[in-house]
């Protein structure tokens, strides 16, 4: 029994290693303070949970759900484009699908659009997926590297001219994980315009869509007056809602993208139980205050770090959104040498940057999912080590 050739191209994935390294640990007696993957430890907000019950209490719920989503749900997506982003003239039908969260739909829009010989374009450093996606549909991907000088924005002008044509799909994601990084609507039509004039499929993660503070408010890449004809946009509910176990989000956009989707996912998966898609609509309705709330549990976290980091020496800047804080290495450290020097000297763990990409090295990313005294215990923890920016 042989594994098939393509695994051999693909290295664990870091979050599974992250857990594999927590539990080993864990067993050996260490108190582990888990600051490696951005799970809400948080519960979901009442409200989406009712819903769940009186949608599970429903036995019209029991069935197979439609493929692309109830009806109801991709409505309601599609009204809460408009209401959050302006966003006006979505086709729920045509422009909207459901997805079982971000992750299988990115993953099989590499499949449906991606062969042997074509090329994806990756934001490095970046979610892993769309270069784990790139092998298992047989392409090649170029690694579009987003540098600190370039506020975490690919160069679009350092794009070769032959690996743009025979690229198929551009993936950025803003608010950008791991960096931070933002983008502007300005940026985002000239990534529009790139896209068009290549004719490739631009597809925005927006994972971290609500997970902004300072009265930030990111936007849409659907914003861009055209940007359907060339572009789609993938939603999940994870984040912003605390429901990254329930697996449920959306894609919208152009509506070529969408039914590729679509047909890929009509052959590998039977959708989202539709009590989940009743709870999610559900979660489309929580007002702004109630999210406020939600967001400022992870804003105090992040000044906890940012200000314990300052206090030992990281030239850092708060993060506007995400779950996270990007945060260079010490001088004379890799990414890997400084992760495994926490995880030893004082229990923490925490991702390399280089696990993202060649262009993360010298960095390494914290998660905001732990309480507040366990961000401080980890702050604590740094100082007594000795361990500061220099």
């Amino acid at each position: 029994m042989e594994f098939a050739k393509r695994l051999e191209k693909i290295p664990p994935y870091l979050f599974a290693e992250i857990d594999r390294k927590r539990d080993e640990l864990v067993s050996r007696g260490v108190d582990i303070i888990n600051l490696g993957v951005g799970d809400p430890d948080k519960p979901t907000p009442s409200h989406i949970v009712e819903a769940m019950h009186k949608g599970i209490d429903d036995p019209s719920t029991h069935n197979y759900p439609p493929y692309q989503g109830t009806k109801e749900y991709r409505q309601a997506a599609a009204s809460w484009m408009e209401r959050r982003f302006g966003v006006k003239d979505l086709n729920p039908n045509t422009e909207v699908i459901s997805s079982i969260g971000s992750k299988e739909a990115i993953h099989n829009t590499f499949l449906a659009f991606v062969e042997s010989g074509d090329y994806t374009l990756i934001s490095d450093p970046g979610y892993p997926v769309y270069r784990t996606s790139t092998i298992f549909a047989g392409g090649e991907s170029y690694n579009m590297p987003l540098l600190a000088k370039n506020n975490f924005l690919p160069d679009l002008d350092s794009i070769p001219e032959e690996i743009a044509r025979k690229a198929k799909l551009f993936w950025i994601n803003y608010p950008n994980n791991p960096t931070g990084g933002l983008a502007t609507l300005e940026d985002f039509e000239k990534m529009v315009a790139f896209c068009k004039k290549y004719d490739i499929l631009l597809c925005h993660d927006h994972a971290y869509s609500e997970m902004a503070f300072d009265s930030y408010k990111p936007p849409s890449v659907l914003q861009v007056p055209g940007a359907k004809d060339i572009a789609i946009e993938f939603h999940s509910l994870s984040k912003s809602y605390n429901m990254t176990g329930w697996r449920i989000g959306f894609v919208a956009g152009n509506a070529k993208g969408i039914k590729g989707l679509g047909q890929v996912k009509t052959n590998l998966d039977s959708g989202v139980f539709k009590a989940i898609q009743r709870a999610a609509i559900a979660a489309f309705d929580t007002t702004e205050d109630e999210l406020q709330k939600v967001m400022s549990v992870y804003q105090r976290r992040r000044d906890i770090i940012v200000a314990g980091l300052k206090s030992l020496g990281w030239p850092i800047e708060a993060p506007k959104a995400t779950l996270y804080v990007w945060v260079p290495v010490p001088t004379g450290y890799t990414s890997t040498d400084f992760v495994t020097l926490l995880l030893e000297k004082c229990g923490i763990i925490v991702p390399p940057g280089n696990g993202y990409g060649a262009a993360g090295e010298g960095f390494f990313r914290i998660a905001l999912t732990a309480p507040d005294e366990r961000m401080e215990e980890a702050i604590k923890r740094m100082k007594e080590a000795g361990i500061c920016y220099k």
